[in-house]
């Protein structure tokens, strides 16, 4: 099992925000406080960066992303970004933490690693259904197999993005088969984009009866057939993955 670590990059300049709408897919103009998870999608409206984002104002937006995925994030922002006026800057470690408020237990990050228990992390994020794409899932899952939309993470009535076209088409025609789970399983944690008879690993950790909880993507009948218990996730989870007509 493999500890996750996470870099951040500020982006700032005129058209920071602009440049921003064109690639992820939740709505830039509709962010709160904290860090939103979202994505930036490849043309075949697959997460090729899964990313956390907070606004600090009209021109300037933190990015998190695990660490192997950083490079691959920076070139391409080179890329989609020659034309637009914004820089980003030098990335800076931040480190997995969870935040516990009075109604919640929310993972999150802090600049300040005494306060982080990466462990803890990840058992909560897999409770949460708060995945975490590294450089073995880039470009596996559509956004909708994820639940993204049902943390945020999609905005379906913005306009145009990266992969808008065939991630609009899955949700308004169709839906997913699989989807996002929670379970728990016997023996070796299995490694991030494994596959468990046909069931994808997103993420998984250790547990304390010597087996490993994991959040997968699967057919709801694959999961009945397989040795691996359901789990619940958190109630905004919970609903449907399709569109609700």
């Amino acid at each position: 099992m493999t500890t996750p670590t996470f870099q951040q990059i500020t982006l700032t300049g005129e058209d920071t925000t602009t440049f921003l709408q064109s690639q992820l897919t939740c709505d830039v103009s509709k962010l709160s406080l904290g860090y939103q998870p979202t994505a930036i999608a490849n043309l075949k409206g697959r997460i090729e960066f899964g990313i956390w984002i907070k606004k600090q104002d009209e021109k300037q937006y933190d990015i998190v992303i695990s660490s192997d995925c950083l490079p691959s994030l920076q070139a391409h922002l080179k890329k989609y970004g020659a034309f637009s006026k914004f820089t980003s800057s030098e990335p800076v470690s931040v480190y997995p933490c969870v935040l516990e408020t009075a109604d919640s237990a929310e993972p999150t990050f802090s600049h300040a690693d005494d306060k982080c228990d990466a462990q803890d992390w990840m058992a909560r994020s897999i409770a949460t259904g708060n995945y975490w794409i590294t450089a073995e899932t880039q470009g596996q899952f559509q956004p909708q197999e994820l639940r993204l939309h049902q943390r945020g993470g999609v905005d379906y009535d913005k306009g145009c993005y990266l992969g808008q076209e065939v991630i609009a088409r899955i949700y308004f025609k169709a839906a997913p088969k699989a989807y996002l789970h929670r379970v728990a399983g016997q023996g070796e944690v299995p490694a991030a984009g494994a596959s468990i008879d046909k069931i994808q690993v997103v993420n998984a950790v250790a547990n304390s009866d010597g087996g490993f909880e994991a959040l997968v993507v699967a057919r709801p009948e694959q999961l009945a057939d397989s040795e691996l218990t359901l789990l619940e996730l958190p109630l905004q989870l919970q609903a449907d993955v399709a569109r609700e007509k």
